[in-house]
């Protein structure tokens, strides 16, 4: 195990080599990745170099010229860290060197195609410059190959014996093969990377827009660029206020403060969430939920009922959030709303109407501890709950309002007799607005 943490952590070293800490992910794989491939050919052209030497060819010093002007290269790099450079040094070496030299040894195949390696200055412009700079400098190389392969059969024969050009040409085959072979490996597995993390940032990105958004109204933002309005003929309203929480949160911290809306406002999250409710927005102390939007129910009443019931007990449980020493006005109201999505920056998905106006009014002049419901919603519940008159309240913009305290749930027995003397619910129907 020490021997493969050691190497890791050299080629981790080395693949730091020009990077800078301002470089974003992508850019910092593909100078290490750049360099990485730079490091590799050294070995292979020292003993290309002493190779074609041992056999009589002094083309071999062009292996050595070329490792020379790559160290130079990456050194440079270390200090300037100028990407673009350093991969023009790099492309124009493995170019033109390793093709030149075919030349003096007689051609491609006397050679042992040596001039092959070219082929990586086309193959790394494309991965690290991009489609224009690859073809470019793919019309390099078939210009120049062609050339000097053409010329060798001119110019010079063979030093070297058949039997070594054969093998050198089975080498240059397979080992540049294989750094082939690795540079599209390494940039595969970069752009997987890549897209693997743009998937994991789109991840986020979906989840930060629903909880902002409903799902629904997600999907629809995402697929069209008109405005998402709505309207529905039959929702419940339900506005939750913190009572004397400005002179309480004035004796706090900023950090407390936060923090106990924060404990208060998840508990209720997890409330809309178990009834299957929409919540709509906080604002200061006072929190939002909907039924019946964006998507239509026929209990829609009932089931804001049971959570401004739950609501209340919870203010009063210490296991929920009792010990927090709190008390809430609640108001519920029903009605025709309309949804929809507003602004550009920070969506937000709202609603609005005469109902919701009201509701907003029931919670304003309810009662600490108490669950301030319209008759609109106590003729919509009456046959499953318990709520008790509370009689005529002058409410602001709309005169008298006949109004009820929701106490809790109606035994069995009674909600049969309830029901049969309380009318058909109204059911909600959507229509686009």
């Amino acid at each position: 195990m020490r021997v493969p943490a050691a190497l890791s952590s050299i080629a981790a070293r080395l693949a730091r080599i020009g990077a800078d800490p301002s470089d974003d992910d992508e850019q910092r794989l593909r100078k290490a990745l750049l360099v990485v491939i730079s490091l590799l050919i050294l070995p292979i052209s020292l003993t290309w170099g002493f190779l074609y030497l041992a056999f009589g060819a002094w083309t071999g010093w062009f292996a050595f010229l070329f490792f020379g002007i790559s160290v130079a290269s990456i050194l440079l790099f270390a200090r300037n860290r100028d990407v673009e450079l350093f991969l023009r040094v790099q492309l124009t070496a493995i170019l033109l060197l390793p093709t030149i030299s075919m030349i003096w040894l007689g051609g491609v195949l006397p050679a042992g195609g040596v001039g092959l390696w070219a082929i990586l200055a086309p193959l790394g412009a494309l991965v690290f410059g991009g489609v224009r700079s690859g073809v470019r400098w793919y019309a390099a190389f078939l210009a120049i190959f062609i050339a000097c392969g053409v010329a060798g059969g001119f110019v010079s024969s063979s030093p070297v014996p058949v039997w070594f050009s054969t093998l050198m040409l089975v080498l240059n085959v397979a080992v540049g093969g294989t750094i082939l072979f690795t540079l599209l490996a390494l940039f595969a597995q970069q752009r997987q990377n890549a897209l693997a993390a743009l998937r994991v940032e789109q991840d986020k990105a979906e989840s930060l827009l629903l909880n902002i958004l409903p799902r629904s109204i997600a999907e629809k933002l995402k697929t069209e660029t008109q405005t998402i309005a709505d309207s529905f003929t039959s929702a419940s309203i339900l506005f939750a206020d913190v009572v004397d929480f400005t002179p309480f949160a004035q004796r706090l911290e900023a950090a407390e403060v936060v923090g106990i809306l924060d404990r208060l406002f998840s508990h209720f999250d997890a409330l809309a969430e178990r009834y299957d409710l929409e919540k709509i927005k906080t604002i200061g102390d006072a929190y939002m939920v909907a039924a019946g939007v964006p998507t239509p129910r026929p209990d829609h009443a009932q089931a804001l009922a049971l959570m401004a019931i739950d609501m209340r007990e919870a203010m009063r449980d210490a296991d929920a959030v009792g010990d927090l020493g709190l008390e809430l006005r609640i108001g519920i109201n029903s009605g025709p709303v309309v949804a929809g999505v507003i602004g550009r920056k920070r969506f937000l998905y709202d609603l609005w109407g005469d109902a919701v106006n009201t509701a907003s009014r029931m919670e304003s002049h309810g009662a600490p501890g108490q669950i301030q419901i319209t008759r609109a919603t106590y003729e919509l519940i009456r046959g499953d709950f318990v709520c008790e008159p509370h009689g005529s309240i002058e409410v602001k913009g709309k005169g008298e309002m006949e109004t009820w305290y929701l106490v809790g749930p109606r035994r069995a027995a009674d909600r049969v007799r309830s029901e049969e003397a309380a009318p058909e619910p109204e059911v909600a129907a959507p229509a686009t607005a």
